[in-house]
């Protein structure tokens, strides 16, 4: 049954029924954590002893060897975390302990989940008898979505057992018996994702108001990624919330590619795109780490309030996709008045605001909407684009100069597509919101690239020439060092490198010391923007530890993909080595498939002085009494519509598509554009200027032709006198009737 969350399980409205039964008095917020830290425990100690199972069955192979895990992007998880050895002490008093101890434990062993895990299962206030059953429930359902395959039929006289009888053979490495597919079914292997999204929804539904700030309606959500296209490149959230844009983003990339049949699996395809963002609430911090995790996104997600702390100001994007808070103020104006961030004004500063009970306050920043836009323009890449919700006020407010901040913006051509979006499609509010998409080039190019000169910027070392500078940096001294290195190779650099050179491993250029930026690479190949780093004992400090993420950081920020190899793998293991490079690649250096195929490759038209608005506000359905959502036909609609404006535009001969049959016609991949009047139309600078800047699409747009049924008007006109005539007399007679009864209830006048 398909749903408001995007989830269609058949399974999780009772599996949310059963969890909000154990709630109890509860308040949501707080069961919230309790329940998902729970899914997420859950999910990956299913996907460890999947994998386990697998390395048990290998000879080649050591179950307990925690490299085998981190190669294969699996979360390690201790033998006091596994969900068996919980699942067993369920009904036992010490069961929130249990659970904490598994948290901690996890957390020490994977050092990207340090501080993420909820800790808290021990408190006295949780009652431990509903914890236990919560944890069976869970175990219930199989996250992984595994199902075996059925028995294969044996050629005659092989697998008999000692009556005769044909046996199907054992099932072997990855789950498969000899002639099988997979064990795992494909259209399940996003269930836990989908139950997480779910829960998030069902609880931001439960929070009300309070829930906004953590997810926001995923048919938002897809129409926003539907519309930018997020192929390639560097994705971006300020206010990232439980971090559902970039899941979508993800999601779609994945399911876009995989449409093309390339073989590539949904890690190698996601690593198309790079992500980094940011929330300056801790707990929703935490929610959006969990959230990436389940589904093995790699992301850069900081912890701190973009405005004052800006944790990646070098950042430059390629798609910023984002739902700031509505109308936000008291957001530290005065901490940041002067930022570079204000290019086209700066935002209201505050100022005194009068309380329901007439006390006075005073707030250090007002409206922060036009904060948040030239926010996003300011990380946005030369041929970015970035698409964001705000409040329908944004589109016409002329307070505290906002109106100004809105005039710069549209001069500078940067507002590309303009939607009204109908209300009752958030949980935060019943009012209707705006959708916006600027970009910083609407010029005629090649579809969506990233930009070209590197995620961030390079000030005005980007300029500089001479023999110590590539790319921006000062490499001065490096190149000697990295030549010092080759002489002096480990045996672990030593064997790999025999492996690698003269394009011994699948025909591919690999380089070894290889200075990059400010650091020096073990291994590089360009043709697939790998690195390769070999590590030693040394790199298990946690101060190591600490220097080894900066830098993969560093280079994943550059669109590199970074691979870490233990030293011992390649000495005792060089095949596995290989395979783990192999499986480390990219889909293709072009994009999706060996050719490309499926890329969004379409030319962007030149769109210089013009913008597209668009009114859908009389989209939508009502899935219950307060709540609308857009369906899968009207994001179609939508983000049809814009991709036909954006690349093809109006039909040069006029308006005269193809005759039907005749095929697609290739200058039109998304079809023809066309003014729709009630729904779409393109303006001018000009017409926008006539308009006092004014961004509300219902200026735009016209209104709907009623269509003419031919009746005369006098002749409609009498017949609806006659039937409003007819009414009124029915409504006397009506009025009688319940005078009368109540005169016979002792009621009368």
């Amino acid at each position: 049954m398909a749903n408001g969350t995007g989830a269609n399980l058949g399974f999780e409205d009772k599996l949310w029924a059963a969890a909000d039964k154990l709630r109890g008095t509860m308040d949501a917020a707080e069961y919230k954590h309790v329940v998902l830290g729970l899914i997420f425990l859950k999910y990956i100690s299913d996907a460890f002893m999947e994998m386990h199972d697998r390395l048990a069955a290998d000879d080649y192979a050591e179950a307990e060897d925690r490299d085998e895990y981190l190669a294969e992007n699996v979360f390690w998880v201790p033998p006091e975390a596994r969900w068996p050895y919980l699942q067993k002490s369920a009904k036992q008093a010490s069961i929130g302990q249990l659970v904490d101890d598994a948290m901690k434990a996890i957390e020490r062993d994977n050092i990207q989940l340090k501080g993420v895990l909820p800790k808290d299962y021990a408190r006295p206030a949780l009652d431990k008898t509903r914890l236990g059953q919560l944890i069976d429930l869970l175990s219930s359902i199989d996250l992984l979505g595994r199902a075996p395959s059925p028995p294969t039929p044996l050629p005659e006289g092989e697998g008999s057992d000692a009556g005769g009888r044909k046996v199907p053979l054992p099932v072997g490495e990855g789950g498969r018996r000899p002639g099988e597919g997979d064990i795992r079914r494909p259209v399940s292997t996003d269930v836990l994702g989908r139950v997480y999204e779910y829960f998030l929804a069902r609880f931001a539904e439960k929070e009300g108001k309070g829930g906004g700030e953590f997810y926001t309606p995923q048919c938002v959500v897809r129409l926003l990624v539907e519309m930018l296209e997020p192929f390639k490149g560097r994705v971006y959230d300020p206010c990232c919330g439980s971090g559902g844009m970039f899941v979508s983003a993800a999601k779609f990339v994945t399911e876009h590619a995989s449409s093309n049949g390339n073989g590539k699996s949904k890690a190698q395809t996601q690593r198309q795109i790079s992500i980094f963002g940011q929330e300056s609430n801790y707990t929703t911090w935490r929610l959006a780490l969990m959230n990436l995790a389940i589904r093995g996104i790699d992301a850069h997600i900081e912890w701190g309030d973009s405005f004052l702390d800006d944790k990646q100001k070098d950042l430059r994007a390629d798609f910023i996709l984002a739902n700031p808070p509505f109308n936000m103020e008291d957001w530290g104006h005065s901490k940041v008045a002067d930022d570079v961030r204000w290019k086209y004004g700066t935002p209201p500063k505050g100022g005194e605001r009068k309380q329901k009970d007439g006390s006075v306050i005073t707030v250090d920043g007002g409206n922060a909407n036009y904060a948040w836009i030239q926010h996003f323009l300011y990380h946005l890449a030369p041929d970015g684009t970035a698409g964001f919700v705000l409040a329908n006020g944004s589109m016409s407010s002329n307070t505290s100069g906002e109106g100004d901040i809105r005039k710069a913006i549209i001069e500078a051509d940067l507002v590309d597509c303009m939607i009204a979006l109908p209300g009752q499609l958030f949980y935060t509010t019943p009012i209707p919101v705006c959708l916006w998409f600027l970009t910083r080039n609407k010029g005629a190019r090649a579809g969506q690239s990233p930009s070209s000169p590197g995620p961030f910027s390079q000030g005005a070392k980007g300029s500089k020439q001479g023999e110590h500078y590539r790319g921006g940096f000062d490499f001065s001294g490096l190149l000697e060092k990295a030549r010092e290195l080759r002489k002096s190779q480990t045996p672990a650099e030593q064997v790999l490198w025999e492996m690698l050179r003269d394009r011994r491993f699948m025909g591919l250029k690999f380089r070894r010391q290889h200075q990059f930026g400010p650091y020096i690479l073990d291994f590089y190949c360009d043709a697939q923007k790998l690195v390769v780093e070999l590590d030693g004992a040394d790199h298990e400090t946690e101060a190591r530890k600490t220097i080894d993420r900066k830098r993969d950081e560093y280079i994943r920020s550059m669109g590199l993909t970074v691979l870490r190899l233990g030293n011992h793998i390649v000495l005792d293991k060089p095949r596995r080595a290989l395979e783990r490079i192999e499986a480390a690649f990219h889909p293709s250096p072009s994009g999706r498939g060996a050719g490309g195929e499926g890329q969004c490759a379409h030319r962007f038209r030149d769109r210089r002085g013009q913008t597209l608005f668009i009114d859908a506000r009389r989209m939508g359905t009502l899935v219950d009494r307060t709540h609308r959502e857009l369906s899968d036909d009207d994001i179609a609609q939508i983000t049809r519509t814009y991709h036909a404006w954006r690349t093809s535009g109006p039909h040069p001969a006029s308006g005269h598509p193809l005759p039907e049959g005749e095929g697609k016609d290739m200058r039109a991949p998304y079809g023809w554009y066309e003014d729709q009047p009630g729904f779409c139309g393109t303006a001018t600078l000009k017409e926008i200027k006539e308009h006092g800047y004014v961004l509300t699409p219902g200026r735009y747009v016209g209104t709907e032709a009623v269509e003419d049924d031919g009746i005369p008007f006098e002749e409609k006109m009498a017949e609806l006198t006659a039937a409003l005539y007819e009414q009124m007399a029915e409504s006397i007679q009506l009025d009688d009737a319940i005078r009368a009864n109540m005169e016979a209830l002792g009621y009368g006048e």
